[in-house]
């Protein structure tokens, strides 16, 4: 490994361990509060340079596993952008702009990449294919889903869940990144999988938590 390698890779981590730390503490305060704000623009930091250093490690060593975590990381930055962005768009008059719609673009295209890399694996027999399909096909969805509300008038009390949602959804893929490379007792796909599958009936319940405190009848 060179030294740009090396040094990128230890920005990469350090990237994500600040993700993590400050994903925690926007969950546990106060929401619009200015530590939640705080705590919510540093994750958002620590995730930006964290998908830019795993699509750097790609370029430096394009190999079939940093390919893979390349487009994982594109998939998980797209929660966390698309749910701060969405704190732009509370009114039905702010419509998307280019930059919502060359994120969503890219996005689209890391799942269809991540869909194409699963049925190949698939084809092969490896077993690791479930978890390239699971996140190609959830992407898949949700880049529809997204083009589809893009082009329709925005629900002025959707906001709030989608914020919760979206970012919610980001911090689920970098505890999965973390599982992934450090909890090795645990089989391959469990490590993988095991987030979203705690994760996502969390992430329901708070939404409607959330929507029910906030946004009025």
């Amino acid at each position: 490994m060179t030294t740009v390698e090396t040094a990128t890779l230890w920005v990469h981590i350090a990237a994500g361990f600040l993700a993590l730390f400050a994903g925690v503490g926007a969950f546990v305060t106060e929401k619009g509060s200015l530590r939640h704000r705080r705590a919510g623009r540093a994750y958002v930091y620590g995730m930006v340079v964290v998908a830019a250093t795993a699509l750097a490690l790609f370029a430096l060593d394009p190999t079939a596993t940093r390919q893979f975590l390349a487009l994982v990381a594109v998939f998980s930055f797209y929660f966390v952008f698309s749910g701060y962005r969405v704190l732009s768009r509370k009114r039905p008059a702010d419509a998307p702009t280019a930059v919502d719609w060359g994120a969503v673009t890219l996005y689209g295209l890391a799942s269809v990449g991540l869909l194409a890399m699963g049925a190949l694996q698939l084809l092969a027999g490896n077993g690791f294919a479930v978890v390239v399909l699971v996140f190609g096909v959830l992407g898949t969805v949700l880049t529809v889903a997204d083009v589809r509300s893009f082009r329709t008038e925005a629900d002025p009390r959707a906001w709030l869940g989608e914020h919760v949602t979206r970012m919610g959804a980001g911090y689920i893929a970098t505890v999965t990144a973390f599982s992934a490379v450090n909890f090795v007792f645990l089989p391959t796909v469990g490590r993988w999988l095991w987030p979203t599958l705690l994760g996502t009936p969390l992430l329901v319940y708070l939404q409607r938590r959330y929507e029910a405190r906030f946004v009025p009848a």
